[in-house]
């Protein structure tokens, strides 16, 4: 990337430049890269000689040398974070080295300890993250500090910041994709995995909670006709306990995610949670169903995925601030998925277009789920023709959803 506002390294002024003018340069270089060390050495304290960092910086820029500067600053981070901070991060996932062994060979795994772990290492590597960004941001200020006055104030460097955590960030990215350990990407499935099916617990509970309060509406009346006080106290203190515990869990996933994006992990990430889903979905499919023939499953799946996976899914794209409006696309074009009925969304008024494009995604893997197991059993469902009637209208109408799920993906397809 071109450097649009600051100022090309003269060099050229060197050579006007008397041997004790360069001397006093290569003091003042030398003693802005001992500044640089010591801020980065400096442990999450900046008081270390922040006065000396930016009286080295103004020496240097006054002869247009910023982009020296930025570049050794630059090299300093990156040699510090990949020697320290990513060596440390990887280590904590040494014992896991066999992860995918482990899981294929059914060796007890402890979950809460992988959950341990890895938000211990998250918590550590963000920090010293977020202690160097700082640092940046030191030279940042002191650049346009130097700029301002060496231009009377007439100095933008807006972009200039932009682009100095632009490549601070790729350099974050890069440094610990190129050392990413082959088991990391099981590590954060199995992490995923437990987290989901806790939260789908809570959230099964809650809608076996709601079911029974409907059915002793009649039960939690007196012979007045008035509720009993003590009773509903209890109920109501029971369920505000389990939404604060969904609440919390749900905070605690939105954490991870978010530290896991800021280190460069955004699509593996993804990937990961995305993953467990599926999973915890294919179960639920193949429980829902089984070998009963006899009932309808269809709106149960249905169901299912309104109440557990969306709701969770809303509430971390929520948390995360990537909920997307129907009119977001910049041409100004309205999103095909504006016109896709919106009602029906559990605890979810008007969802968005990112809750919409998973509900497709969740509604058509587990379609496709239940058409799987259906064909693979239709010897069996036409043997026991009238009984299993339910599963054939199942498989009727799922043939007919994929096709319009097939619709509704070409449409976002196009658009």
């Amino acid at each position: 990337m071109e450097e649009s506002t600051s100022q090309p390294c003269n060099l050229g002024v060197l050579e006007t430049l008397d041997a004790n003018s360069i001397q006093q340069i290569i003091e003042s270089y030398n003693g802005f890269c001992a500044a640089t060390q010591s801020l980065l050495d400096g442990a999450g304290d900046l008081s270390a000689g922040p006065e000396e960092f930016v009286s080295h910086v103004y020496s240097l820029c006054k002869l247009g040398l910023q982009p020296i500067l930025r570049d050794h600053f630059l090299r300093s981070l990156e040699e510090s974070f990949e020697k320290i901070s990513v060596s440390r991060f990887w280590h904590y996932f040494d014992a896991y080295s066999k992860f995918a062994l482990l899981e294929k060979n059914k060796t007890p795994i402890c979950d809460n300890e992988v959950q341990m772990v890895l938000c211990k290492a998250l918590e550590e590597i963000s920090l010293e993250k977020k202690y160097q960004e700082k640092c940046l941001y030191m030279l940042v200020h002191a650049l346009q500090s130097c700029m301002e006055n060496l231009l009377d104030g007439e100095c933008n460097l807006d972009s200039e910041r932009k682009h100095l955590f632009a490549k601070y960030q790729f350099m974050v990215s890069s440094v610990l994709m190129a050392s990413l350990p082959p088991h990391f990407p099981e590590i954060l499935h199995w992490y995923f995995k437990g987290r989901l099916e806790e939260l789908s617990a809570i959230m099964d509970g809650e809608l076996e909670d709601n079911n029974e309060s409907q059915d002793k509406d009649d039960m939690d009346l007196d012979e007045k006709g008035k509720f009993r006080a003590g009773e509903m106290d209890v109920d109501e203190c029971y369920n505000h306990g389990k939404y604060s515990e969904k609440n919390k869990l749900v905070k605690h996933i939105g954490k991870i995610v978010r530290d896991l994006r800021s280190l460069g992990f955004t699509s593996m990430t993804e990937n990961a949670y995305a993953s467990a889903i599926f999973s915890l979905l294919k179960a639920k499919v193949l429980n829902l169903a089984g070998d009963d023939y006899r009932s309808s499953v269809l709106e149960s799946i249905k169901g299912w995925i309104q109440v557990v996976p969306l709701q969770f899914l809303n509430a971390l794209l929520a948390y995360l601030g990537d909920s997307i409006s129907y009119d977001s696309s910049s041409a100004g074009i309205k999103s095909p998925l504006a016109s896709r009925p919106s009602s029906g969304y559990h605890g979810v008024d008007t969802p968005s277009e990112g809750l919409i494009r998973w509900q497709l995604r969740l509604e058509y893997f587990a379609y496709e789920t239940l058409q799987d197991l259906r064909i693979a059993k239709l010897f069996e469902i036409i043997v026991d023709y009238p009984e299993s009637s339910p599963a054939i209208e199942d498989l009727s109408s799922v043939l007919s959803i994929l096709d319009n799920i097939l619709n509704w993906l070409s449409l976002l397809f196009l658009h």
